[in-house]
């Protein structure tokens, strides 16, 4: 046995490389915990995890064994789905939910997507042979039962921490992941893109992409609907539905509903006799001539519309053959129309339209969980939507009052907003101001356009986007409003690391594609008060466009008072804290690790001063100035990728000729990687962004380099 790993006060431990009995005690973190690796080794790891998982959690959360799932337990991968019948497919479902239910609640995270997906996945698995042929989602949401499947059971509850899982398919996973899910949207596109090459290589594989309400709102999804209709290549598109609307938005569009006659048509449209048909009839009108294959054309898709519902002929204009609606949640109708559309070799591209519920939960165990969690103090509306009103205040619920407060002074504030999901925070001002609230979903292109049309127009729009989704309205921002000086207020929210979401959400570029920009003033917050000012500075910025960013998370203080914002004076900085050895030069939320940094060194001999630089362009020329002249090393700091905020201040002062003489300058910026999901406190320490790593840096530019060593141990 080897041993235990080195503990360090940064929460990192050192990586374990040695063997184990069947039976080890060991630390890992701060949980001591016993690990029955003979439990482990008897279930099937996906290619690409093997030695991934670094790190396990709690053995209750490990081993469940709350709820019996005898037929799950002997499903290993997609195969052994083959032998099972229709009656223990259905009872594999409810097992497969019963999991989730149980492995997803306690961490209280989000899985009602997972759970409207159960019975679609299993069918999915059931019919086809991944990984041979190819299954993409868009959303993570959606694919824990796919993970469960797949070889991943044993390790769902390190979903989202520190070396466990991902939460959305990852090639480098499972090789039952051939594509990872981005934002969104990227599912048919990058399909079509393998369907081709499989066609130009002689291949016979299924390629099948899952899509659902939220994608259908991003104009990616069309572009590549477009396209396969145009290119007429084997696709299988499926639309889970859980809107029970094409519409985007649920309070507005009618119900589809369900019924004998929509299965039956539904299997009617799949059936290989009648798409042979359909394909004859085409030849036949095509030989008449005279219009007869337009009027046929014609005739068709009005009668197909007639089937389906509303805006089902969208898609036939795309070029997608269009079968539904099918009952999302009744095994035998998707696994017909499946086999159907999977057994035909011609085909071009077929969208599926799929109705789920995302409340899916059997009763007894929802029963069962419910008096857990009453126990726990939890209702059921936490477990199941965790919409708990008992949080920690956030910085968007600071932005939001600002906002509100700003509005009720001038009329022609308004507020766009895009990404995946709206921000709770963000109902408080749709609620006071619904004719001047505009949520546009997944269509950032659209709100960074449309907020410059508004702004044209004479009102003063704030644009909210999330860092990460702003990086896909980037021409718009450059074309659209830079270019135009066109005064367009951007939020941008997540900025930074953002924890259990990793790479794929991270706001890491938003500082260097922003600030590259000749018209943009770049801001960043470094608390809530300066949030609330930065907001009124916004306001009153007329005349170009203007950005700031905040990080995801709570506030800096938990007291925190409402406020009107004061207005700051663009390109100014200030000095919180005044040294003389050595400044650090603090840009947004860093300016608090800046603060527990000079904490440190205090406690060592060393004085520090710490400045907010607030503005990334213009930069404070005075403020910097000043710094270089009465310090010897000047750091800065920013939680964002090099190219922004440091390589702004090293423009400046090298062209100025401060670097030609004593003074020495060192940027600490987000590593050149992309940082995988853990907790926020585990990925700056990964990134080398807490107080100690700044601590450190500064000791080891004094020659103080065993005290460096020190501290980070």
């Amino acid at each position: 046995m080897g041993t235990a790993p080195t503990q360090c006060p940064s929460g990192i431990s050192a990586n374990f490389h040695a063997k184990f009995d069947n039976r080890t005690e060991f630390s890992c973190s701060s949980f001591p915990f016993t690990l029955n690796l003979s439990k482990l080794n008897s279930q099937p790891t996906s290619k690409g995890l093997v030695n991934k998982i670094g790190s396990l959690p709690d053995i209750d959360d490990l081993f469940w064994e709350k709820v019996p799932t005898p037929i799950l337990d002997v499903v290993e991968n997609p195969t052994h789905l083959k032998s099972l019948s229709v009656r223990e497919l259905k009872l594999l479902a409810d097992e497969i939910r019963l999991e989730l239910s149980s492995t997803m609640s306690k961490p209280q995270r989000s899985f009602k997507a997972s759970l409207a997906a159960v019975e679609l996945t299993v069918a999915l698995h059931y019919v086809f042979h991944a990984p041979v042929d190819k299954i993409l989602w868009d959303a993570g949401e959606q694919t824990y039962a796919h993970k469960i499947l797949t070889g991943r059971r044993i390790l769902m509850p390190t979903l989202r921490q520190k070396n466990g899982l991902s939460g959305y398919t990852s090639r480098t996973e499972s090789e039952y992941d051939p594509f990872g899910a981005g934002h969104g949207c990227n599912s048919i596109s990058a399909g079509l893109g393998m369907a081709v090459a499989r066609d130009i290589k002689g291949k016979r594989e299924r390629v099948v992409t899952v899509i659902n309400n939220t994608t259908t709102m991003a104009g990616q999804v069309y572009e590549a609907m477009s396209n396969a209709g145009y290119l007429d290549s084997n696709l299988v598109v499926i639309l889970n539905d859980s809107r029970h609307s094409l519409h985007p938005k649920i309070e507005e569009g009618p119900k589809t509903s369900i019924n004998a006659l929509s299965s039956t048509l539904s299997r009617l449209q799949s059936s290989k006799s009648f798409r042979k048909f359909r394909e004859a009839a085409k030849d036949v009108t095509k030989r008449i001539g005279m219009g007869m294959h337009e009027l046929a054309a014609k005739v068709d898709e009005y009668a197909r519309g007639m089937m389906g519902p509303l805006g089902s002929t969208l898609f036939e204009e795309l070029g997608l053959y269009y079968i539904g609606p099918v009952d999302g949640h009744k095994l035998e109708d998707l696994i017909c129309v499946l086999q159907e559309v999977a057994s035909l070799d011609s085909m071009g591209p077929v969208l599926i339209h799929v109705i789920t519920e995302e409340n899916q939960c059997s009763e007894d165990k929802q029963k069962k969980v419910t008096v857990e969690k009453q126990q726990e103090g939890l209702s059921l509306n936490d477990i199941y939507s965790f919409s708990n009103d008992d949080h920690c205040r956030t910085y968007s619920d600071c932005l939001v009052e600002a906002l509100v407060m700003e509005a009720e002074k001038e009329k022609d504030i308004v507020v766009v907003h895009a990404g995946i999901e709206m921000d709770p925070s963000l109902k408080l001002f749709r609620e006071r101001f619904s004719d001047r609230f505009f949520d546009v979903g997944m269509a950032e292109q659209h709100a960074v356009t449309f907020s410059a049309g508004l702004s044209c127009g004479g009102l003063k729009p704030f644009c909210i986007i999330p860092s990460a989704f702003l990086q896909r309205a980037y021409d718009q921002v450059v074309h659209d409003v830079d270019r135009q000086r066109i005064p367009v207020r951007f939020v941008i929210t997540s900025a930074g690391l953002v924890g259990s979401d990793g790479p794929l959400q991270c706001g890491a570029f938003d500082i260097t594609f922003m600030s590259c920009l000749p018209n943009m003033i770049v801001m960043a917050a470094s608390d809530e008060d300066e949030l609330i000012d930065m907001v009124a500075t916004a306001t009153r910025i007329d005349d170009r466009p203007v950005c700031f960013r905040y990080p995801r998370g709570a506030l800096v203080r938990t007291d925190y008072p409402i406020h009107g914002g004061s207005a700051l004076e663009i390109g100014t900085g200030k000095v919180l804290v005044e040294g003389k050895d050595v400044a650090l030069l603090g840009y947004g939320a860093m300016v608090q690790n800046c603060l527990k940094a000079q904490a440190l060194l205090s406690k060592l001999g060393i004085n520090v001063t710490v400045a907010d630089a607030r503005f990334c362009k213009p930069l404070d020329i005075k403020l910097l100035r000043w710094l270089c002249s009465n310090h010897d090393i000047l750091i800065t700091v920013e939680e964002g990728s090099v190219g922004g905020f440091g390589s702004h201040v090293a423009q400046f002062i090298a062209l100025d000729g401060q670097l030609d003489g004593r003074l020495k300058w060192r940027p600490i910026v987000l590593p050149d990687n992309y940082i995988e999901h853990a907790s926020p406190k585990e990925q700056l320490a990964l990134a080398g962004l807490t107080g100690h790593h700044i601590a450190a840096t500064t000791l080891s530019l004094l020659g103080r380099t065993r005290e460096a060593l020190l501290l980070m141990c």
